[in-house]
């Protein structure tokens, strides 16, 4: 499989010809992507600047028909398109047919939710004034996504995007950008005019992402990954103003008070930790139980996690698959070993492997950790479960606050009471309560703090894309 490039409309090679792209289960070459640059950005930017004025003066329903044929198509190919996520990224390919579904509930909410664009009329002081107000589409949009959900991470940017009025550039992360040229290939099909969407691969991201930062005619961008790459990217944008949307690192924690319900602790757990063998940015990275339960929690986890099976994401009964480079593998197994030698137990678990060119890491769960180890204070993104003991919900809640992110927490009581103020104290823009898995396309989905800038998801997702107009009319 050899890609190319899509720019207003039409596929076309790369200056710098192509690079490969491997599958992380055993670093076999699964395809040639397309290595566009900094030329071929410039070309997609213009493609969009130009598609701007017809596509935002389309009618918010013409729209959102082009977004649901999107969602049609995606979905009548959710088993080839979660085959290929597994391919590229490696998770297990139940797993990706889900990523595939959660990918095309953004196109059919922002479809929706593009309709719901409304204005206002004030009141004024005088019978011959008329004050109003409209939102309209920000402009072309850049977009920038991440490799652990290659489907989710496009969608849940460019549908609302599109929804507002806004063209898009798209460059995908270089370890997979397969998924994303399908996806333009679905939106070629769909009929979506020229230049609307258009979709750069490359390995020069800072190449690509100058250029996007550079132009003026770039009104709006919208990236997800590290939060050392999105500070860098409002220093970029300072320059001219430009408008952030910005999904950024996290550090999860999960708080057991001692009126949980057990089972409901240790699934929700499970679910959030282990999820794409922990390689999320709203995995439980870091976990407190309260003393009265600790070790029955400790005990019940191991027995739910000594479930899960380690290896390709093709294999049958696989539910942790590789991670998604030496890189990563190397970061869990420092975690692991720093938290050992400072005193924490391995209670199941601990062991990586190099296998076929793929890196593996078991399912882990240490305990007897403590707030000096570096995995209570990094995001390890991979599938190791810390608990640390705490002695009331005040000594939890400080503790998951004790961290430059916000984005998603977790914790599990029966009390009504306790709950809301668990909830209400912790600094975090996503919470799940005796639920590991929150996220939604009709939901806000972004963080506090270093986490981020603005929100994805719900009604809250489109407004990025708009800007506000205020016009005063004399009668």
């Amino acid at each position: 499989m050899e890609t190319r490039l899509f720019i207003n409309g039409t596929w076309q090679k790369a200056a710098n010809g192509t690079f490969a792209v491997k599958n992380p289960a055993n670093n076999e070459e699964i395809g040639q992507a397309a290595d566009g640059g900094a030329e071929e950005t410039k070309e997609a930017i213009k493609a969009a600047e130009d598609a701007f004025p017809s596509w935002a003066h389309r009618s918010a329903g013409d729209r959102a028909s082009y977004l649901k044929e999107i969602h049609r198509l995606m979905m009548e190919r959710q088993d080839e398109l979660g085959e290929l996520i597994t391919l590229e990224m490696g998770k297990p390919l139940q797993e990706a047919k889900g990523e595939v579904a959660y990918a095309a509930s953004f196109l059919e909410w922002f479809a929706e939710e593009g309709r719901r664009i409304y204005g206002d009329t004030i009141p004024t002081g005088s019978p011959d004034k008329r004050m109003m107000v409209l939102h309209q589409p920000v402009g072309v949009t850049a977009a920038i996504t991440p490799w652990n959900f290659p489907q989710a991470m496009v969608t849940r940017k460019v549908a609302p995007a599109l929804a507002a009025g806004c063209p898009v550039v798209l460059k995908p992360a270089e370890d997979t950008p397969l998924s994303a040229v399908r996806f333009a290939e679905i939106c070629e099909e769909a009929g979506l005019p020229d230049g609307v969407f258009n979709l750069i691969t490359g390995e020069d991201a800072a190449a690509i992402g100058g250029e996007l930062m550079g132009s003026q005619a770039v009104r709006k961008m919208t990236f997800t990954g590290s939060t050392g790459v999105g500070k860098k990217l409002m220093e970029q944008g300072a320059s001219d103003i430009k408008k952030l949307s910005l999904e950024l690192g996290g550090h999860a924690p999960v708080i057991v008070l001692d009126d949980a319900d057990m089972e409901k602790a240790v699934d929700g757990t499970v679910a959030s930790k282990f999820r794409n063998a922990g390689q999320t940015c709203v995995c439980g990275n870091r976990v407190y139980v309260e003393e009265a339960v600790y070790d029955t929690f400790v005990d019940r986890l191991k027995e739910e996690v000594e479930k899960l099976q380690v290896g390709d994401g093709f294999a049958e009964g696989t539910s942790i698959g590789p991670m998604i480079n030496k890189e990563g593998w190397e970061k869990v197994d420092r975690h692991v070993k720093d938290a050992v030698d400072k005193g924490a137990e391995i209670v199941t678990g601990g062991r990586g492997w190099e296998e076929n060119g793929g890196w593996f890491y078991e399912p882990t769960v240490l305990k007897n950790v403590t707030s000096d180890m570096i995995i209570m204070e990094e995001e390890t993104f991979g599938p190791v479960a810390p608990i640390q003991k705490v002695s009331s919900d005040e000594e939890a809640v400080r503790h998951s606050n004790h961290s430059p992110f916000g984005l998603a927490s977790y914790f599990f009581t029966e009390s009504m009471s306790r709950g809301v103020k668990v909830a209400e104290r912790l600094e975090f823009g996503i919470v799940g309560w005796n639920d590991g898995r929150p996220s939604a396309a009709q939901a806000p989905f972004g963080g506090w703090k270093q986490s981020g800038v603005g929100r994805e998801g719900g009604h809250e997702g489109i407004k990025p894309f708009l800007e506000t107009k205020y016009i005063s009319i004399g009668l």
